[in-house]
Parts: C-alpha cells; structure tokens; sequence
C-alpha cells in the first residue's frame, strides 16, 4: 500500500499512528452543497417513481445506479461526464454481476463463503479498473456494497427489469451532472480531459493497492462469516466494506483515523435510525429521509468523515429496509442495528491492520539495514 508522507516527525515510534488530533477536525467547504444537491435528487426521482408504479422491489438497482453521481465531485462538465459515465458503466457491469450470481445460488446469505469469495474478486478488479480509470472517489468500496447487497436479495426481480432501472438512473445521474448547463454562464465547451497513462511505478502500485483490497475483503469477510453463529451476525459483507474504509488516504495516520471514524460514526448514526424507526415512517417518508441523508453524506464527505457516516449508516439501512419491504421477508431493526455495528468494528478492526502492517513492516526493514537512521527516522505515519 502506498503512503504519501505527510511531515517528518523526530522519531518512528507507534505514537505516529495516533489519529485521535485529527478525529474532529473540519476541512473547509469546496462547492459541497452543488454536490450535495445533485446527489439527493439522482435517489430521489428514481425511487419515488419506483413508489409510485408500485415497484419498490427494484429500488435497490436504482439506489446503487444513482452512486454514479457521486464520482467527479467538482470536475468541469467535460471531465466529470467522462468519469461518471465509466464509473456507471463499471456499476452496471457490477450489478448485472450480483444479479446473476444471486439468482444462480452462487452468492448470498444462503452460501456466505461464496459470497466472500465473489465479493473478494470484485474488489480488487474493481480497485484496479478504478485506479486504471482514475475514477474518484477511488478504490472499489461501492462496487463491495452493490455486488454483496444485490446477490443477496432474498427476491430477485426479473432480470430486464433490473437492468433497465439500473440504467435509467445511471443516465439520470449522467443528465443531472451537467444539468447545471442550463445557466447560460455554465454553458463552456466541453471538452474531452487529457489523458494521463500511468507509468512503471504506478502500474506496480494499482496492482499493489487492489491485493490489499482483496485482502481486507477477504479476511473481514471470513471472520464474519466464521464468528457470525457465535455472534448472532448474518450481514458479513457489511464487514468487508468497513473493511476497506481505511485503504483509501495519503498517509497511515489519515487511513487509522478513518477506521476510528467509520466506528464513532456507526455508532452514532445507529442511535439516529433507532430514532427514525421509532416513528414507524410510511415508504413514502423513508425515500424523503433517504434523499435527504445522501444530501447530509455528501455535504460533509470531503471534509468531516464521522459526520458523514452518521448520515450513511442510517441511510444504508434504510435503503435495505426499503427493499426488504418488498419481499415478505419480515425486517428485524434491532438485528439490522447490532448486526451493523459489530460487523463494522470486524471490517474496521481488520482494515485498520492492512493499514498498520506495510508501515510495521517498512519500520522494522529500516531498523535492520540502519538502526541509527530507525532511530531518528521521521515520517512513520507517512
């Protein structure tokens, strides 16, 4: 895994890895609320279409369609259509993926090391196309959540169907990323951004930064599967995506710090879903409170992580109550609730390792080949 070095400190010792200082802090605002925007009414209009025609079976393919809004942040026109259309291509490669597996039986909670396995797979290829792409966010944490979520749907709707909803709100996503171009201001030519080929270094590093990605998938995965009857926990892929949380960052101290934040964030966000299911809210408000969640997630993203997990944590749930709702399949809150706190401090605990081990490692080389230079070495966290 890489690491950009951050600063030099006076010593290599494990304090470097302490992220407590920078748990709280904010980064400065940067168009958040255009993003925000966008990325609230690409969930809205398809799942209330969805509400309306009475087929919220299909929501799920909708919700994770419309992530495609979520890549090119505040990219001009030219170079976020280029990046939101192969960041919905690969998610329609992705959910077409699940689809099949999860009506074959070869995935889902019916067959969870198979699902582990699937799921593994597709995070490194997906950390690669990602990275071969530049496709940001980067790494393949969505690609995690659609493919395990999708293949295991208790009721897989017809196939078509699936694919073509999966599509529409992927295009929507596309029309409402360069809808601000109906503002004459807004309205530059856009052109098609250079291209950036990767070199020798690089090619190694993507290769290097998706095996983590298998590996944090795999080993959060396997330990929820394997404690799952001891802990009463079913949703192991909701470790395998906590899990690779802490793989995206510049520096070891960030990637520790968001493996902590992913935790408080958790456990925060679960006391508000306990609050909004307290209220027992028709369909119609979930996919209101679901909008406005992505809209809260999206504002603070970039720049306070706990904050923006205290608005994902009730928002996935409630996106996964709201497709349950259309099976008979009764939902049990309070085991969706403590399932998804135990299994994120696994993901979270586990992602936090992959982080530790490479800098571990690079420490003790260093103290071996120069143990004058391990003692005054800085940038431990780098």
């Amino acid at each position: 895994m890489s690491s950009a070095t951050s600063g030099q400190r006076p010593n290599g010792r494990l304090a470097d890895l302490n992220p407590i200082p920078a748990l709280f802090t904010m980064a400065p605002a940067h168009r958040d609320h255009e993003v925000a925007i966008r990325c609230g009414i690409t969930v809205l209009v398809p799942l209330l279409t969805l509400l309306l025609i009475d087929r919220i079976d299909l929501a799920i393919f909708a919700s994770f369609g419309a992530f495609t809004a979520i890549y090119g942040r505040n990219l001009d026109h030219g170079a976020r259509l280029q990046m939101q259309t192969r960041a919905g291509a690969l998610m329609f490669v992705v959910l077409l993926l699940a689809t099949l597996a999860g009506r074959n039986g070869l995935s889902g909670t019916e067959n969870p090391w198979a699902l582990v396995a699937l799921t593994s797979v597709v995070a490194g290829v997906c950390a690669v196309v990602a990275a071969y792409w530049n496709l940001r966010p980067s790494g393949s944490l969505f690609h995690i959540f659609a493919f395990a979520a999708v293949s295991s749907v208790p009721y897989q709707p017809p196939l078509g169907e699936a694919l073509l909803t999966a599509a529409a709100a992927i295009l929507f996503a596309l029309l409402i990323g360069i809808s601000s171009r109906v503002v004459p201001r807004n309205r530059h030519r856009i052109r098609r951004p250079a291209s950036d080929p990767l070199t020798g270094s690089r090619h190694r590093l993507v290769w290097s930064e998706a095996a983590w990605y298998v590996v944090a998938a795999g080993v959060s995965g396997s330990l929820a599967t394997a404690l799952g009857p001891v802990l009463g926990i079913e949703h192991n892929y909701w470790a395998m995506v906590a899990a690779v949380v802490p793989l995206v960052g510049h520096s070891t101290r960030y990637r520790v710090n968001r493996g902590i934040q992913r935790i408080i964030g958790t456990f925060i966000g679960l006391l508000v879903l306990a609050a909004v299911l307290w209220i027992h809210p028709p369909l119609w408000l979930i996919v209101l409170i679901i909008a406005a969640l992505q809209c809260t997630a999206e504002l603070f993203i970039a720049r306070q992580y706990v904050l923006a997990q205290i608005a994902v944590t009730p928002l996935a749930l409630l996106s996964t109550v709201l497709a349950m709702s259309a099976s008979t399949t009764e939902v049990d809150t309070s085991e969706l609730v403590y399932d998804r706190f135990i299994e994120t401090v696994i993901g979270a605990a586990v992602g936090m390792a992959c982080v530790a081990t490479p800098w571990a490692w690079r420490k003790w080389v260093l103290r071996l080949e120069h143990p004058s230079r391990a003692t005054a070495a800085g940038g431990g966290a780098g």
